[in-house]
């Protein structure tokens, strides 16, 4: 084997060793670049994928697809605290506010959005949105309805005055329903007092008569009025006849 031979081994792990020193440095640029990159904000997304996630999100949106669309704003969001969050926060809560009827949810995205750019073009509605989602919150959460002052004095009156119109009507129909029991009391009082008959046995006078059914003899002009159409001799009654007592 030559010389040249015995070398060649030996050339590989060479130049592989002198070429570490310019591959360290490259790493280490790559290094310093991506700390550069993080302290200035850059996106680590990447701005065309960033914008074609929103996009695709609002058109999901649009067609009424919302859990895809909360999806594709997730996917645009990255871990840098810059103003572009900020917006994806903003969209999201809307989502959540307008569309999905979360008030839990929207908070928790609005408070992001202030959190992210305190005076960005959406601070002030964000704050109104936030004063009116946390009500509704504990509305949710709470499962109770909640109401003014003024509502709640203007509910009680008018329960008050729906309770004496409901009384009043139960009375009326309570009279209507009393009244019919009268009538009919009546009538049959009536009919008992028309209905009410004697068949004369031998020996009845008026006088026995009256003693038999008022207790008193002095009433036997009343079962004489009563019956003057078939009563021809008030002092012998005919023995069969049917009287009518009053």
């Amino acid at each position: 084997m030559s010389r040249s031979d015995k070398l060649k081994p030996l050339a590989l792990p060479l130049r592989v060793a002198s070429q570490l020193p310019e591959t360290a440095g490259r790493f280490r640029m790559g290094l310093m670049i991506l700390f550069i990159c993080a302290a200035a904000g850059c996106d680590p997304i990447g701005s065309s994928r960033r914008e074609q996630f929103m996009q695709e999100a609002e058109g999901k949106a649009a067609q009424g697809d919302f859990t895809r669309a909360i999806n594709l704003y997730e996917a645009a969001l990255d871990d840098s605290q810059n103003a572009r969050n900020a917006e994806v926060h903003y969209k999201l809560a809307l989502v959540y506010d307008d569309k999905l009827n979360d008030p839990v949810s929207a908070l928790h995205h609005f408070r992001r959005y202030l959190a992210l750019a305190p005076e960005g073009p959406h601070a002030n509605e964000v704050k109104n949105s936030i004063k009116h989602d946390e009500l509704a919150a504990l509305t949710v959460l709470s499962g109770d309805s909640v109401i003014t002052r003024a509502e709640a004095a203007r509910l009680r009156n008018e329960n008050f005055a729906l309770r004496k119109a409901l009384e009043a009507r139960a009375g009326t129909l309570r009279n209507l329903a009393e009244k019919p029991d009268a009538d009919e009391a009546s009538k049959k009082t009536a009919a008992n007092k028309i209905g009410r008959t004697y068949v004369v046995q031998s020996g009845d006078t008026l006088f026995s008569i009256s003693r038999r059914f008022y207790k008193t003899s002095r009433r036997w002009k009343e079962i004489l009025n009563a019956n003057k159409k078939n009563i021809r001799d008030p002092k012998k009654l005919t023995v069969g006849e049917t009287l009518i007592i009053p």
